[in-house]
């Protein structure tokens, strides 16, 4: 494992967003949903693809919070421009489950 400093590693924008909206993404190759996940007032709406289809539906997405990478540059993802990261962990079947804060924070929070 490569070792960063702490400078490389502020200069990563994790931030808390709450998902608005999660719909399947027909056009992806791999099963995915196009997420819209609102970061606050700062930040505003930025739409994703996430490859969560496994575990999670969309109705069960939208109002989640999520901790996402927000300076990142956008993504061409087939027809979807990517404009941030939704971040998470594969779990032991390689399905992707979702970094969560667990417990209510701002849209918007940087991670401390």
């Amino acid at each position: 494992m490569e070792t960063i400093s702490w400078d490389d590693f502020s200069k990563v924008e994790l931030r808390v967003g709450r998902i608005v909206d999660a719909r399947v993404f027909v056009e992806a190759r791999k099963p995915a949903y196009v997420l819209q996940v609102d970061f606050g007032v700062e930040i505003g709406i930025r739409k994703s693809s996430a490859q969560i289809t496994r575990l999670y539906s969309p109705e069960e997405l939208v109002g989640k919070l999520v901790v996402g990478v927000v300076n990142f540059p956008n993504k061409q993802i087939g027809p979807l421009m990517s404009e941030c990261l939704v971040t998470g962990f594969h779990d032991e079947n390689g399905d992707v489950a979702l970094c969560v804060p667990d417990k209510p924070v701002p849209a918007g929070a940087k991670l401390a």
